[in-house]
Order: structure tokens, then sequence, then C-alpha cells
């Protein structure tokens, strides 16, 4: 047995079947994913400052930028927008995308985006906004089509496999890019979700790794292929449950890592 499935027998084992089971068994977990999630895009995000957000609901003496704080304190709410909803297995749907997206993003759209193309959190996109080297994105017109068919194909064929299907779905939603800001961490927040509700480790995607990330992405919108993007996630989960277990609030060893449990 490989170290991913050691990985996913445990997180079985476990059996999350309540918000609060999800409190315990992501209860560093949380902070290390809206940490990394969020500092992809935006360097400014600091790993104290989220775990004030997602401990105490608020930073002493922030003097940032007022839209970094608003996206982790977005990151806090979409946690508990979900924790009601992954143990029931509540199904991807278009209605359940647009409210991830409206947490995620309320209070964080610029000048551009909000008041010259009256783009809004929970909304698709308006505007076409052009992404990656090869100019990927649908059409907004298109994008609520476009979704809802992706989310038909998931639906059909993921049970069976899904990690793969949670990887297709990953690399095709970053593909379609449906909003106008944002896309990136309701996709990575998505896949999690996938993978919950349908009894798979959840993974964090390191920021340390984001070429690794991004390269797998582009090899999705080059060549459909999810080869690499699926290799890329299994060792992202690997490497999330031999880390996360480790840290505690003051950030020495607490916890031995998942992998010792299972030896």
């Amino acid at each position: 047995m490989d170290l991913y499935d050691q990985v996913k027998k445990q997180w079985q084992i476990w059996a999350v079947r309540s918000g609060e089971d999800l409190d315990l068994r992501l209860d560093n977990f949380r902070i290390l994913f809206a940490y990394n999630s969020g500092k992809i895009e935006n360097a400014a995000i600091s790993y104290h400052d989220t775990r004030e957000i997602f401990e105490n609901g608020r930073v002493v003496g922030y003097t940032g930028d007022p839209r970094t704080l608003f996206e982790l304190q977005n990151q806090k709410v979409c946690y508990d927008f979900l924790r009601e909803k992954i143990p029931v297995k509540e199904p991807l749907s278009i209605p359940l995308i647009l409210e991830i997206h409206r947490a995620l993003t309320e209070g964080t759209y610029d000048e551009r985006r909000y008041l010259v193309n009256g783009e809004r959190p929970g909304t698709f996109k308006k505007q076409d906004y052009v992404t990656g080297i090869h100019e990927v994105g649908s059409y907004p017109e298109e994008v609520e089509g476009d979704l809802t068919e992706l989310i038909g194909e998931v639906n059909s064929v993921g049970p069976k496999a899904p990690l793969k299907a949670g990887t297709y779905l990953h690399a095709r939603f970053e593909n379609i890019h449906p909003f106008a800001d944002g896309n990136g961490r309701v996709g990575r927040t998505l896949l999690n979700y996938w993978l919950m509700i349908n009894d798979y480790p959840p993974m964090i995607i390191y920021e340390e790794d984001k070429k690794a990330y991004y390269d797998a992405l582009q090899q999705y919108d080059e060549q459909e292929s999810l080869d690499a993007l699926v290799r890329f996630l299994e060792a992202q989960t690997v490497k999330t449950w031999a880390r996360v277990m480790k840290l505690s609030p003051n950030d020495t060893p607490k916890h031995q890592g998942i992998e010792f449990h299972m030896l």
C-alpha cells in the first residue's frame, strides 16, 4: 500500500459524519489550507494573520491592505458555510458553486471589476478575462452551460474514481475560469469539497509548490492530459497529512505526523 492509499484509508477510518467531526480532523488543516490557498495569489497573506482570524475572529493591530484581511475572513466564512454540507454530502451544483464564490470574494473585487465592469461576488463573469499563455476561459455566455456539463460529468462518473474525477473537476474548472476573480481559491475549495463528500482526504496545495501546480494545470490546457496533475495532487495529499498534524499554534511540533500512526 503506497502512502497515498494509507492516507486515504486513515481518512475513511475517521469517518467524518458531522461538523464537529470535521472541526476535529481539520483543526490545523483548515488554517494551513486557507493560508496556502490565499498566498498562491496574494503574497501579503501571512500564517499569523490567518491563524488569528480562524482562532480569534480578528487580527489585532492589522495595518495591511484591507483586501488581504477580507480574503482571510472570507476563508473562515467559507469553511463555516461548508462544514454542515460536507457531512451530509450535498452534491455539487451551480448554486453551491456560486455561494462558495460569494463567500470567498465578498469585499475583494477591485475598482475596475466592480465599478467599471459591474462584476459581483456570487455571479458569473460579465466580461471575458483572458488567462494563461494559451488564453483559456469560456466566454461569459458559455460559462453556466460549461459548468453544468462539468458537474454532470463529475457526478455521473466521479464516485468510481474520486481523485481522478476531482483532478478533472479542478483542471476543467480553472480552464473554464467562470468568475471575474477568485477562480483559484474557489477551484481549490471545490476540489476538497468533492473529495470529502466522496470520503477521500482533502489536501493543501502548498504555495511553495505553485510552479509545479501551474505547470500541471498548463499541461491540461495544452494537451488535456491529467497525468501530471494527478501525480501532483497525490503528492500534495501525502505532504499535507505528513505535515499538518505536526503544527501547533506556536509552530512547534505537537502531534506525530499521520505516517507515524500507520506504521
